[in-house]
């Protein structure tokens, strides 16, 4: 059978933090036979080769490659292209990983598309992603259309013919920004590019020596004599205009005034920072026109016309007032919803870190950050309109991060003392279920943040810790989807902020029920009302009953089955009319909600006749009764629903078109 996909991985002394790349590997659900493995071992000093020797006898899709130590991961990556027997390489480093489903998706994503680059949705407990990349599933698309030049790791999915017939190789030998250099080469020539941005395949995982590649402090000279031939690259494919300026604009904001901006020229020497600002100058000169910098935000502008100036006290002035700057957030309401999302409306705002607001002036009409801030007027009216917002969760474990939808407006606000601020205000919704182009997210903690962008700033700001008072009766647990687990919103100690524990990663259901209102029901079969939220009704596998002696002895306890479902926004629990095998008396009610050996929640005293009916507490608080004649409406039109589909499904069905349309509408009146 044809190799599918080959996995390409340069490796020297990797010790321990191989580990997870090879289980990755192994847990592939692409069948073994359809992909090969080639380590290529650049001249590796410890037992490494000895073990990837042994690993390729236990399993013969894994190839290893040896080669003389070349010093750097250009050569064994060419190498491995060379060697490639795959219809699609795909490179991963020594000290990542690959989810289980990566290989699988990516190439059925690229075969079916023609793809020359497929682009799998990352994740990083320690580098930055560029997570607008991955906002959503692209099929097709090219450098023109989408932010490629956002993604520039090569840690991808190639065509392996489209890098052969178009000579893209790696620079061999010590360098830097070799990977800027390889993925323009490529992004170029693709005439189709894929994302994968619903699935999450590789993660970059920081190691504990800190020594991931690319920590090491750069050498100005070098550095930027290195980003120079990747400028070059851009400008031999484009025309002068918009186009190649706003390509040119990403390098000149991350790899130029990026390195002059806080916290890191912060810490820099006066001689480094002159050799940096010697450096750059040069390309700023030669690339960066004035197209390119009249496309930047406010503080990147200014930091521009310092950098033009040669004002190198001014970009430590404008970054130590940068550093600053921080975002914040506030809550104001949280309301679960009948689908089993959370509808959550926030504020946001650039503060500095004691709280203070950024505080603009007004001159003119014309709104200007204050200069007693900044030591200089920077005018930002034009770029009020660029402020925005999102909502994500990000998995506090693996760091994977899922946007939410959310809509965000700008006001410009008055200040007491007579200054302005920017405020977004925003809608959204959280859910740990699956949505469009998503399937559920993953059992752990899930926290929710508000990354903000403005005047050339982004920011991120936790949720939760500034809230309304009346959000912390409104977070209430919920059991959800089916199967049925626990979501459990909770703010965390002592910073306050807004989480979401997903299937019981340490919150347990009875925890946060404790101390909540139960309700039952005025009469009829009993049932009681908890203040938990559900979406589908479960069986006893998702909730028992459990009958304990009142006396609180040791005694036999009784299981009970039942059922949770959903009424009126909240999770009502079916009570057994009869207790077969419980002896007359007093006992106390619980549940069990969190799996069979999880905490019980007590509900309610009860007393059992001698005929083995349940009485409930009659001191038991009762459902309102509007509420109740709510849920029997419902419920009646629910009942009538099924009887409909039950006994007039199949004479519907032998009617014609315009027949069906009527009894459709009219059954629509009675049930609803």
């Amino acid at each position: 059978m044809p190799v599918k996909v080959s996995v390409v991985i340069p490796v020297y002394n990797p010790g321990k933090y191989i580990d997870p790349c090879i289980d990755s590997l192994l847990r592939q659900t692409l069948p073994a036979r359809e992909f090969e493995v080639l380590f290529v071992n650049d001249g590796s000093t410890d037992d490494t080769p000895d073990r990837l020797k042994r690993l390729a006898v236990e399993h013969p899709h894994f190839r290893v490659i040896t080669i003389p130590n070349s010093g750097w991961p250009g050569k064994p990556r060419n190498i491995g292209v060379t060697e490639a027997k795959g219809e699609y390489v795909q490179f991963l480093d020594q000290d990542d990983h690959l989810a289980s489903e990566a290989l699988e998706r990516l190439y059925d994503m690229g075969r079916r598309n023609g793809s020359d680059i497929v682009i799998g949705k990352v994740a990083s407990n320690f580098r930055g992603v560029p997570h607008g990349v991955f906002k959503k599933n692209r099929e097709k698309c090219t450098l023109r259309d989408a932010p490629l030049y956002d993604s520039l790791t090569p840690h991808k999915m190639f065509r392996t013919e489209f890098l052969r017939e178009n000579g893209i190789a790696y620079p061999e030998g010590k360098r830097r920004l070799e990977d800027q250099l390889y993925m323009m080469q490529a992004y170029f020539p693709a005439q189709v590019v894929s994302i994968l941005g619903n699935y999450t395949c590789y993660y970059y995982s920081k190691r504990d020596d800190g020594k991931n590649a690319g920590s090491a402090r750069i050498v100005p000279s070098g550095y930027y004599g290195n980003l120079r031939e990747v400028l070059d690259v851009v400008v031999s494919h484009t025309e002068p205009g918009e186009f190649r300026d706003r390509l040119l604009r990403r390098f000149y904001r991350v790899e130029m005034l990026g390195r002059l901006s806080e916290p890191a020229v912060l810490r820099y020497s006066p001689e480094f920072l002159d050799g940096m600002c010697d450096a750059i100058q040069p390309l700023a000169r030669d690339f960066m026109g004035d197209g390119v910098h009249n496309g930047l935000g406010p503080l990147l502008r200014t930091r521009s016309a310092q950098l033009r100036a040669d004002d190198r006290e001014g970009l430590v002035r404008i970054a130590r007032f940068a550093a600053s700057v921080t975002a914040a957030a506030r809550l104001e309401t949280f309301a679960w919803q009948p689908d089993g999302r959370i509808a959550v409306t926030v504020s946001g705002r650039l503060v500095h870190e004691d709280g203070a607001p950024l505080r603009l002036v007004r001159r003119d009409g014309r709104y200007h950050l204050d200069p007693e801030l900044t030591g200089e007027s920077v005018d930002v009216t034009d770029d009020l309109a660029g402020y925005s917002a999102e909502l994500t969760l990000r998995n506090r474990e693996t760091a994977v991060e899922w946007p939410c939808p959310a809509t965000f407006t700008t006001s410009v606000e008055e200040l007491a003392d007579g200054g302005f601020e920017v405020v977004l205000h925003g809608s959204g919704r959280l859910t740990a279920e699956a949505v469009k182009g998503r399937g559920r997210v993953s059992r752990g903690f899930w926290d929710v943040w508000m990354p903000l962008r403005g005047m050339g700033l982004v920011r991120k700001a936790r949720i939760g810790a500034d809230r309304a008072a009346e959000v912390d009766t409104a977070c209430r647990p919920a059991s959800l989807g089916s199967p049925a687990r626990a979501v459990i919103p909770y703010f965390t100690d002592p910073h306050g902020n807004l989480t979401l524990d997903v299937d019981g990663r340490s919150k347990k259901l009875a925890g946060h029920l404790a101390g909540r209102p139960v309700l039952r029901t005025p009469s009829g079969r009993p049932e009681l009302r908890l203040d938990l939220v559900t979406t589908t009704a479960t069986g006893d596998s998702a909730a028992q009953l459990v009958l304990s002696p009142a006396d609180g002895t040791s005694g036999p306890a009784h299981t009970l089955r039942t059922v949770l479902h959903p009424t009126e926004g909240r999770a009502h629990l079916a009570v057994p009319a009869r207790a077969h095998g419980v002896t007359e008396g007093g006992w106390k009610l619980s549940a069990r909600l969190d799996g069979e050996n999880g905490p019980a929640l007590p509900l309610c005293d009860v007393t059992v006749d001698r005929r083995g009916r349940i009485h409930l507490d009659p001191e038991l608080p009762e459902i309102e009764p509007a509420l109740m004649r709510k849920v029997a409406v419902a419920r009646r039109k629910a009942a009538l629903r099924r009887v409909l589909r039950a006994v007039g499904g199949p004479v519907v069905r032998r009617l014609p078109p315009s027949g069906r349309k009527r009894m459709r509408r009219l059954a629509v009146r009675f049930t609803g």
